[in-house]
C-alpha cells in the first residue's frame, strides 16, 4: 500500500496514460471527419449523451463503493488479526508452565501468520496486479516480498524440521498450522502443563483466529461480481466513445457565430474537453478495479507484509530478543505491501 501522502499527479498520469492514448483517438475522430472531410452529420444528440454518463456515472460509484467496501473490510480482518495475535502472545507467555512451550506457540504461530499471508498474495485469473498498468509501477516503486522470497525459507525461521516438511506437504500450510498449535495445547493441557481454564481460553483464540482465515480467504477467492465489473467497464467505454460525438457538434456551433482563426481553433477544443471528461470516467473504473482485491500485490492493497513485520518485532522483544539479534527482523519503512 503506498503509504505516502498521496500519488503524485505524474505518477497517476503514467499510470492512466494507455488508455489516454485510446480517449485521444476517439476524440479526434469526429472532429477531423466533421471539420476535415466535411461529414457534419456524424453526430449524437448531446442529451444521448449526457444520459449515458448519468447512467455511466452510477454505476461506476456504485462499483467504487463496493470496491472500497471490500479493501475496508480486509483492514478490518487485519486489524483483527493483529489484535488477536498480540493476545496469543500473551497467553503463550504467561499461561504454560514451562516458557519454552510458550515461546514454540508464538514461534508457530508467527508461522501462521506467514503462511495465511503468502496464500493471500496467490494469485487468480481475476486480479488486476499483472495488466500493464499495474504491474509497471510495481517494478518501478516497490517489490512484493512474498514475490521474492519463497515460503519454505519464511517458515524455516519458526519451525522445526518435522513439522515445516509436514506443512510443506499441506494444502492448506495455514489451517494445518492451526491444527498443530490445537493439538500442542491439547498436549501440554494433558501433561498438567495448562491449566484447563487456560486450556479452553487458547482453544478459543485459535477458533477466532480460525474465523478471521477464513474472512481473509473469502475476499481473496469470491471477486467482485465479475457481471456488474463487465456491465461498468462496458457503460463507461461506450459513454467515452460517444461522447466526443455529442461535443463536437456543440464547439462548432460555438464557432458558428465567430470569425479567422478563432473560428478554426474552437471546433478542435472538443479534443481537449471530450478527452478531461471521458478520462475521469475511465480512471475512476481504473481506479475501482485495482481496489476490487485487497491482497492482490498491487499499490493499493492491505499492507499485511507490514503488518506481519511489525507483530513479529513486536513478539520477538517481549521474548527479550533485541536489535542486535540477527533474529530480529528490521521494520519496512518504504512503499508497503
Amino acid at each position: 500500500m503506498n503509504i505516502g501522502k498521496s500519488y503524485r499527479l505524474r505518477d497517476f498520469l503514467l499510470w492512466t496514460r494507455r488508455k489516454a492514448y485510446v480517449l485521444l483517438l476517439l476524440s479526434v475522430v469526429p472532429v477531423a471527419l466533421r471539420e476535415l472531410a466535411g461529414w457534419h452529420w456524424v453526430a449524437v444528440p448531446w442529451a444521448v449523451a449526457a444520459m449515458l454518463g448519468t447512467a455511466a456515472s452510477f454505476i461506476v460509484g456504485f462499483k467504487n463503493a463496493q470496491t472500497y467496501g471490500r479493501t475496508l473490510e480486509a483492514q478490518q480482518v487485519w486489524t483483527a488479526i493483529a489484535a488477536l495475535s498480540r493476545y496469543w502472545s500473551m497467553l503463550c507467555r504467561n499461561l504454560p508452565a514451562t516458557p519454552e512451550h510458550g515461546r514454540l506457540l508464538v514461534r508457530r504461530h508467527l508461522a501462521w501468520l506467514t503462511a495465511l499471508r503468502y496464500q493471500a498474495r496467490g494469485k487468480r485469473i481475476w486480479e488486476t496486479a499483472d495488466n500493464g498498468f499495474n504491474a509497471e509501477y510495481r517494478d518501478k516503486r516497490f517489490v512484493v516480498a512474498e514475490h521474492v522470497t519463497p515460503l519454505d525459507v519464511e517458515l524455516a525461521r519458526y519451525l522445526s524440521g518435522d513439522e515445516l516438511a509436514q506443512v510443506n506437504r499441506a494444502r492448506g500450510k495455514p489451517t494445518l498450522l492451526l491444527h498443530l498449535q490445537s493439538d500442542a495445547i491439547g498436549a501440554l493441557a494433558r501433561d498438567q502443563e495448562l491449566a484447563g481454564p487456560h486450556h479452553i481460553e487458547m482453544q478459543k483464540t485459535i477458533k477466532d483466529l480460525l474465523d478471521q482465515q477464513a474472512r481473509v480467504e473469502r475476499l481473496k477467492n469470491f471477486p467482485y461480481p465479475r457481471q456488474y465489473a463487465i456491465i461498468n467497464t462496458l457503460f463507461v467505454w461506450s459513454f467515452a466513445t460517444l461522447l466526443p460525438f455529442g461535443v463536437a457538434p456543440e464547439f462548432h456551433r460555438f464557432a458558428a457565430g465567430t470569425q479567422g482563426p478563432l473560428a478554426l481553433v474552437l471546433p478542435w477544443l472538443a479534443v481537449p474537453f471530450s478527452l478531461l471528461i471521458s478520462w475521469m470516467y475511465v480512471s475512476l473504473d481504473q481506479v475501482g478495479a485495482s481496489t476490487e482485491n485487497p491482497f492482490e500485490g498491487a499499490a493499493n492493497d492491505v499492507p499485511i507484509t507490514q503488518i506481519c513485520r511489525l507483530l513479529e518485532i513486536e513478539v520477538l522483544q517481549m521474548d527479550g530478543e533485541t536489535g542486535d539479534n540477527l533474529r530480529l527482523p528490521r521494520p519496512i519503512k518504504d512503499i508497503i505491501l
